[in-house]
């Protein structure tokens, strides 16, 4: 066969291989996420229930912002938790924001310093970081047990879980040491809609609603289109029996 012939064949194995790796990656199937979360226990992907109830948790990442209590006047319109994975600086200034976010019954956890890849960083930095952004959301907690007393609905300040993203949503063995040193746990997701990238709120609420099943987690981010997007999704979780709640929450339905 000519060259010029097979050259076409090629380009178009290689165009279909990258559409099908595009696609894994926009909406990875099942079994991979359950491979994922065998391979690496100690990261959280997904959890496995023993709940009669079905549950998935809400996570959001980025905040807070000029968003985030919009988004919470949804969530708790609508009887909803979420985890809220925080950066580090962009939390002077919104305190008051985050100690609502408590007062309500979500859950704050780390996000690191910055909005950059945190596996790039290098172990020293990273782990400061983390220590960084751990002792802010302490604070908070602890600022809002003081002033709330018994209005407060999440556990006391002592028994904070301690959860990581890590900035990219990559991690590597190095990076598990460093949290796991700090007392924490990287907490990945297995529905993703790519928000950050893609801000059309009805294609990621479909993206959500396509995936679906028991002990799920979502992850979207702290943006203007998230509020819309939630509109969506939120009452159609609640019609389909979903139960939304916090990682921790999630995890307290577990089967180990």
């Amino acid at each position: 066969m000519p060259f010029t012939t097979i050259l076409p064949v090629v380009f178009s194995c290689f165009g279909l291989c990258f559409l099908v790796l595009l696609y894994v990656i926009y909406k990875p199937p099942s079994w991979l996420i359950d491979q994922l979360q065998r391979r690496w226990p100690d990261v959280l992907f997904q959890v496995s229930t023993t709940s009669r109830q079905k549950m998935v948790a809400l996570t959001i990442d980025d905040g807070p912002s000029a968003s985030t209590a919009e988004i919470q006047a949804i969530l708790d319109g609508h009887g909803a938790k979420a985890t809220f994975f925080l950066i580090g600086s962009h939390m002077p200034g919104r305190e008051e924001t985050l100690r609502e976010l408590v007062r309500s019954g979500h859950e704050l956890a780390n996000h690191a310093m910055r909005d950059e890849p945190s596996r790039a960083l290098p172990a020293a930095e990273l782990s400061g970081q983390i220590r960084r952004v751990d002792t802010q959301l302490q604070e908070i907690y602890d600022s809002n047990r003081a002033g709330s007393g018994s209005r407060l609905q999440q556990p006391s300040s002592r028994s904070r879980s301690r959860y990581f993203r890590p900035g990219s949503g990559f991690f590597s063995t190095s990076m598990r040491k460093v949290v796991a040193d700090s007392g924490g746990r990287i907490v990945l997701g297995s529905i993703y809609p790519h928000d950050a990238q893609i801000p059309f709120w009805k294609l990621n609420a479909r993206h959500i609603l396509s995936m679906l099943r028991p002990g799920a987690i979502i992850v979207c981010h702290d943006r203007s289109w998230t509020a819309p997007m939630l509109r969506a999704v939120l009452p159609e979780l609640r019609t389909r029996g979903y139960h939304v709640v916090t990682v921790t929450e999630l995890l307290n339905a577990t089967d180990g």
